[in-house]
């Protein structure tokens, strides 16, 4: 996507520098910075801290984390530390663990002076799968919201919750990729996005829409209800950081909560995601650690001021504060899975269909 008139991925290997160049979201959407990552600490920080956010992006920066390890010292214990520091960064998206995964069983079986070089173009690969599988999620995506404009004759009135976008992915973004190519054809679309506090995450997708040119507007995530409730919202359409191979969801906090108000509206709701995003361990969203970080990010906002960027403390002193970064929709109240191959039932069967052979390898 473009930033100011330049094209850009949200990371990318820079060559001159000997390191990945990424882009930090802390800053978003008020700065725009991009930070150079040389150490596994640097990618452990990177990761822990959300410079780097989403599922399909945190997989990826994890395996040029595993690139990086392999040029500093290429042997086995290397491999085992550097895959098992990084799989501690964030516990919930699935995607890191199937990026490392993917990295050892590469890496393993080869001689040690293979391995950087070997590693570099997976992580290479890596990144230009997750943005062909995005632009394929869109293409499936893309009939979903033709039809609402075909039979209402009217703009589609899409809600987002979370950000989804091309910045929590490589590009493109996996929720985002059919409102973008929605907007490219002709087809009006109009995107209610949800703030998505504590974060505020939905400022980066208004960020990307604005950029975009698509038309949208920016609610406090408690208004999705009352829009639903009155006609507002034709489609919601969500990403996920874990789905089961029964088709449970587990996205940003607040997710099931859009899910319920859809189901009880009428509203289709849809999950945009990757094959990697399926773990296909679980059958059951219960069993899915849900991560809790730090309270600062609820007792505390960060905004715009006259001087710049400011932090601001928003709850009592002395009030206990909970963070509990991801909730689980279950497959009932899901409308179906935008994936690169499809739109299948969030289901067993549905999941199945689509990728046999992933199926079959976890069963």
């Amino acid at each position: 996507m473009k930033v100011d008139g330049t094209q850009y991925r949200s990371l990318w290997w820079d060559d001159d520098a000997d390191s990945l160049a990424i882009i930090d979201q802390r800053w978003l959407p008020h700065a725009f910075r991009i930070e150079h990552v040389r150490t596994m600490k640097g990618f452990v920080d990177a990761i822990t801290e959300m410079r780097v956010r989403g599922a399909p992006l945190i997989g990826a920066t994890s395996a040029y984390g595993v690139a990086l390890a392999m040029r500093i010292d290429p042997s086995d214990a290397s491999l085992a530390q550097a895959g098992a520091t990084l799989l501690e960064t964030r516990p919930t998206a699935v995607n890191l663990r199937w990026a490392l995964e993917r990295c050892r069983a590469t890496l393993a079986p080869l001689p040690e002076g293979a391995r950087f070089e070997a590693a570099l173009e997976l992580a290479h690969r890596i990144a230009d799968e997750d943005v062909a599988m995005n632009r394929a999620i869109g293409a499936h995506g893309l009939p979903l919201i033709r039809e609402i404009h075909e039979r209402t004759g009217a703009p589609v009135n899409i809600l987002t919750h979370c950000n989804a976008g091309w910045i929590a992915t490589v590009d493109l973004g996996t929720a985002t990729s059919p409102i973008y190519q929605a907007h490219d054809a002709g087809i009006p679309v109009h995107v209610w996005v949800d703030e998505t506090r504590p974060r505020n995450q939905g400022a980066l997708t208004a960020w990307e829409l604005a950029a975009h040119g698509v038309p949208h507007t920016y609610v406090v995530d408690n208004a999705g209800g009352l829009l639903m409730q009155r006609g507002r919202v034709d489609m919601v359409i969500t990403g996920t950081d874990r789905t089961t191979r029964g088709g449970d969801v587990c996205n940003k906090v607040g997710t099931y909560l859009k899910a319920l108000a859809a189901y009880d509206s009428g509203v289709p709701f849809y999950v945009a995601l990757p094959s990697p995003t399926i773990d296909w361990t679980l059958t059951d969203g219960s069993e899915i650690v849900i991560e809790e970080r730090e309270a600062r990010e609820v007792s505390h906002v960060t905004g715009r001021g006259a001087d710049g960027a400011t932090e601001v403390a928003v709850s009592p002193p002395g009030s206990a504060v909970g963070n509990w970064a991801f909730d689980v929709t279950p497959a009932r109240l899901v409308s179906g899975l935008v994936t690169e191959r499809g739109v299948c039932a969030a289901s067993e069967t549905g999941l199945s269909g689509l990728f046999p052979e992933l199926a079959g390898r976890a069963a």
